[in-house]
């Protein structure tokens, strides 16, 4: 396929087979059950991603996003599949990897001012429960969970991120 074609491509996707560009805010590092040491960073992640159409005739959605910490603490970018069930209002799990820039090191002593994630990659689950306000413009209130889901050692302290995200359909 000529690369050259791919911007054509995008011209010419229906609104049903078309994407969206999503943008968020979140906070970072939200006291849940899900995570050991949230408190160890703090700030508020601010998102940009790209969710490309249905998968075939499904609501499976590949995304891609980033998010920028804005305190400088961990910072990540993200790919997975999300689905979405619903219309109006709807409920969208979804799933991935992310690479973040925060300490790989494996989980040793609290309170050192980082979260030691064990792992450079790591899991990205994530729940947003939305209103499709317009054709186009949706809003979610959304969690991002990052991860290694202990597979490199026995602690695991992962993060979990609470916030909006505003979305666009092309």
């Amino acid at each position: 396929m000529n690369l050259a074609l791919v911007p054509l491509a995008f011209l010419a996707a229906t609104p049903a087979d078309a994407g969206e560009v999503f943008a968020g805010v979140h906070r970072q590092a939200v006291n849940t059950p899900l995570s050991l040491s949230s408190s160890e960073e703090s700030g508020v992640d601010l998102s940009l991603g790209y969710r490309f159409g249905g998968v075939g005739r499904t609501r499976l959605q590949p995304y891609v996003f980033g998010a920028l910490n804005t305190k400088g603490d961990t910072s990540y970018a993200a790919a997975g599949l999300s689905y979405r069930f619903g219309d109006r209002l709807y409920v969208r799990p979804g799933v991935g990897v992310a690479i973040h820039n925060g300490s790989a090191r494996n989980y040793e002593v609290p309170g050192n001012g980082k979260i030691e994630f064990g792992s450079r990659v790591l899991f990205e689950p994530e729940l947003a429960i939305g209103l499709q306000a317009t054709d186009r413009l949706g809003v979610e209130a959304s969690w991002v969970h990052l991860s290694h889901a202990q597979l490199f050692g026995k602690q695991n302290p992962g993060i979990d991120n609470i916030g909006v995200r505003l979305n666009w359909r092309l």
